[in-house]
């Protein structure tokens, strides 16, 4: 019997080429797996695994894990309003994780001796799947033909070429990949610092063109209604923006970041839901939370979405930075209201029980209620001291 390899599949240009080369080459039963965060409805999933046994597998499975990575990690993004490099919502970065669980998992049970992924040698993604493959299974040797062979994305579609293989070419000129928590797009604008991608390339089209009032209601944190609709899934609200949302072509972005290896990476994006989710969540936190919670969630936010990032989820210190996400939540219960218009929105306002702009104590720059103005002059007086004793023993400069 031959030696059985589970490989990470999503039906891309390196997955399909590791499905041929493995079984040509190798000589390996591949068992193609696609751990699904969201991104593919029925008719993709129907059509990926037609394609997978026709390369060769001899089983294709898909791992449904959407709610997994929702409850797991999207939410405490959310919580966090995590956009690295003040930009990116770390779609496919946390993803990778959740599927390199899922897929050791399914090689585990069916007792593959091999573990397989097509990332390259130039990206994140061959760190995130070794370190959580090496971590979880030990004892299963990690295949990775195309960052072995070095190969580019043409030597890949000549190797196809040359065992048969039909496919639209032109299509597999981008890598896209699709989630939940949004989609990444590279191609050869991304491997350059001047040029980005055409219209053609995002997967959502602009089809509105006037402006809509979106209206998004938050319950400790977590998504809850849509446009005044509620949902019991949040996966399923979240899909409810982006439904929305995407037709207006908004989310999309350019990132340019430090990598794991650390080479400058840039990746293109659309992001619809996660963009509009984190900055009008974002937008209630700041009417919801205190100072002193704002700050140091944000401090502690920014190394969950580091660690996220880099392929370190699986630290316990993450868990510890969970609880305090999750607790800064409580009060963070109310609507925000957006406007929606082509490539761009405005948040508008919120309505929170929890508000505390109340005006019984102030209104901003008109009158002062809860205190007088001698109060004032004696907290300025007091607050100055530090400077004045500095500026007297030193000078002034």
């Amino acid at each position: 019997m031959k030696d059985k390899v589970v490989l990470a599949y999503s039906g891309g240009l390196d997955t399909s080429f590791c499905v041929k080369y493995l079984s040509e080459e190798k000589g390996l039963d591949v068992y193609t797996a696609l751990a699904n965060t969201g991104g593919f409805d029925a008719e993709e999933l129907t059509r990926i695994e037609k394609k997978a046994i026709e390369l060769g597998a001899v089983k294709h499975v898909a791992l449904d894990i959407t709610g997994e990575y929702y409850r797991k990690c999207i939410r405490y993004m959310v919580y966090g309003n995590i956009l690295r490099g003040n930009t990116y919502p770390i779609s496919v970065s946390s993803e990778r994780v959740f599927q390199a669980i899922a897929i050791i998992e399914y090689a585990k049970k069916i007792g593959a001796r091999y573990v397989a992924h097509g990332s390259t040698g130039a990206g994140n993604d061959q760190v995130r799947f070794d370190l959580t493959f090496q971590v979880l299974a030990p004892d299963i040797e990690i295949l990775t033909p195309t960052r072995d062979l070095q190969l580019t994305r043409q030597e890949e579609i000549d190797y196809l070429k040359r065992h048969g293989v039909t496919a639209d070419w032109t299509k597999m000129a981008y890598s896209i990949n699709k989630g939940l928590w949004g989609t990444s797009i590279g191609g050869k604008e991304t491997l350059t610092s001047n040029q980005t991608l055409p219209e053609e390339a995002y997967p959502s089209q602009l089809v509105e063109h006037g402006e809509r009032e979106l209206v998004l209601d938050f319950e400790a944190g977590e998504l809850k209604a849509v446009d005044s609709k509620r949902y019991a899934n949040t996966v399923d609200a979240v899909r409810a923006v982006e439904a929305v949302a995407a037709r207006y072509a908004i989310g999309r972005d350019m990132h340019i970041g430090d990598t794991i290896i650390g080479i400058k990476g840039r990746v293109g994006f659309e992001a619809a839901a996660p963009i509009l989710i984190i900055k009008a969540h974002q937008m209630l936190e700041k009417h919801t939370l205190t100072k002193w919670q704002a700050y140091w969630k944000e401090q502690l936010a920014t190394w969950y979405g580091m660690f996220l990032h880099e392929a370190l989820y699986l630290d316990p210190v993450m868990r510890d930075i969970e609880q305090f996400l999750e607790h800064s939540q409580t009060n963070v219960t109310g609507t925000v209201f957006i406007r929606l218009r082509p490539y761009n929105f405005t948040l508008v306002g919120v309505d929170s029980p929890h508000d505390l702009m109340k005006s019984d104590f102030g209104e901003y720059g008109e009158v002062n209620k809860a205190w007088t103005a001698d109060d004032v002059k004696g907290f300025t007086k007091v607050l100055g001291t530090s400077l004045k004793i500095y500026n007297a023993v030193n000078g002034k400069k």
